[in-house]
């Protein structure tokens, strides 16, 4: 017996408005145009009863849940309904029956919608995959979190990711106007209306969110000065700023919003936008991202970015670090805008980062090369006898300390100078000034005509 989608019995007036306004056809459905307009693949599918196993992936309140049930409510398909957070491994086996018992007496397919599918585990995705891959289970998962962290590949590679976007303000707008207005399921019977500037300001503070939206619409009904009757009011912008209270800003710190501002702050770092990187920064804080995450992003980047264009960039990261694990919360927040702000506005470099990256290549293409002899330490009688030592120059015997001698293995001295390649920015400049006047030294073999003494 297939289980029913919409449930109509006496207590549906007491589920929340977002729960009851929900559309149960596409007719209905507002948004998405990029994935429902005419002639897509969904609605094609949809028309000949042919759906494939899909993922929708979108924010909070994007009507992820919504959608799917609609799929199911316009297929001749048996549905289940599956919360990815109170089942597991026992009740997909169940769910598996079901869905071959369906089709071995009435040729049904069974869809199974699976919210949240984030939150299965490895072992419970599996368990999904042979019989996606058959077709027994036609699978639609909803996830907020990006399907390539979530998902195994095995079975995200057997779904269609279908990606939802945040409604638009007028289609945020249209959604609550169409509340107000229905009497059936929605608060037409009390016969509301609102300024033009109250839904304005509610469409475009709850960050695409209809959930959020109707929500906050069901909150501001109480607050309205209505008639005698109880019926009529007028629903205002200082109304709804009352309904929608504290907004709170997507986030999410093991998901892809982390990766995306975490990326924002350090590119515009990079790119030298004082106002960009305290603006992500503090966008990270506000959501609850750990200061200390932060602090080590910005030390990171301080050696990564700036390096030895200021070699004072590393110390700042350090002491904003140190400073807020002294003054924790909130007051040791501000040591981190510091510092952003100085990397900022910083002279850039990444020589060392690259430098690192070479290094790295030539030690895989060459292997654990020996230490050059004369470089090596020599505390024994016999090291000595095998000329460990033998002929190093001690550079504080020269003028400017500094004699040119080898130090790399003798298999990589074509390379010297091709490790590290300062800019020409910051103090970078000055140690590319010093290494070129070296390298003459070298050439004009003043190194060892000014030798004063040999110490081994």
């Amino acid at each position: 017996m297939s289980r029913e989608l919409f449930d109509n019995n006496s207590e549906a007036d007491n589920r929340p408005l977002a729960d009851r306004m929900r559309p149960r056809l596409l007719a209905e459905y507002v948004g998405q145009e990029h994935l429902l307009g005419e002639g897509s693949l969904l609605t094609r599918a949809i028309a000949e009863d042919r759906l494939f196993s899909l993922i929708f992936w979108g924010p909070p309140g994007s009507g992820k849940t919504t959608l799917a049930r609609i799929l199911a409510n316009e297929t001749k398909s048996h549905f289940i309904s599956f919360s990815a957070v109170l089942s597991g491994v026992k009740e997909i086996r169940g769910v598996v029956e079901e869905a071959s018992a369906e089709w071995r007496l009435h040729k049904r397919r069974t869809i199974l919608f699976v919210d949240e599918i984030h939150r299965f585990n490895k072992a419970q995705q599996d368990a999904f995959l042979p019989h996606v891959e058959t077709g027994l289970i036609t699978l639609i998962g909803a996830t907020t979190e990006n399907p390539s962290f979530e998902v195994i590949s095995p079975l995200l590679s057997r779904m269609r990711v279908l990606v939802l976007k945040p409604f638009t303000v007028d289609e945020i707008s249209r959604i609550v106007k169409g509340a107000l207005a229905d009497s059936e399921r929605g608060l037409g019977s009390l016969d509301l209306t609102i300024d033009p500037d109250a839904l304005a300001h509610l469409a475009g503070s709850v960050d695409g969110d209809a959930r959020r939206a109707l929500n906050s619409l069901e909150a501001a009904v109480p607050l309205v000065q209505r008639g005698a009757a109880g019926k009529g009011g007028v629903i205002t912008r200082k109304i709804v700023e009352e309904a929608l209270q504290k907004r709170a800003l997507q986030y999410d710190k093991s998901g892809e919003e982390h990766y995306n501002l975490i990326s924002a702050l350090h590119k515009s770092l990079r790119g030298s936008d004082p106002d960009a990187a305290v603006y992500w920064l503090t966008r990270m804080l506000v959501a609850g991202e750990d200061p200390l995450y932060i602090a080590r992003r910005l030390v990171r980047f301080a050696s990564e970015d700036v390096g030895n264009a200021d070699p004072r960039a590393l110390s700042v990261a350090i002491d904003a670090m140190q400073a807020y694990h002294f003054l924790g919360s909130p007051e040791g927040e501000l040591a981190l805008v510091q510092a952003a702000v100085y990397l900022a506005t910083a002279p850039k470099s990444n020589a060392l980062y690259l430098c690192y990256g070479r290094v790295e290549d030539a030690i895989r293409r060459t292997g654990t090369l020996p230490v050059p002899l004369h470089i090596r330490n020599a505390p024994t009688q016999l090291m000595k006898e095998m000329n460990y030592g033998k002929g190093y120059l001690y550079a504080h015997d020269f003028p400017e300390g500094y004699v040119f001698q080898e130090y790399l293995p003798e298999k990589l001295q074509n390379e010297k100078g091709r490790f590290y390649v300062p800019t020409d920015r910051g103090y970078e400049k000055i140690i590319r000034e010093r290494l070129e006047q070296w390298r003459l030294m070298k050439t004009n073999g003043k190194d060892i005509n000014n030798k004063k003494d040999n110490k081994k």
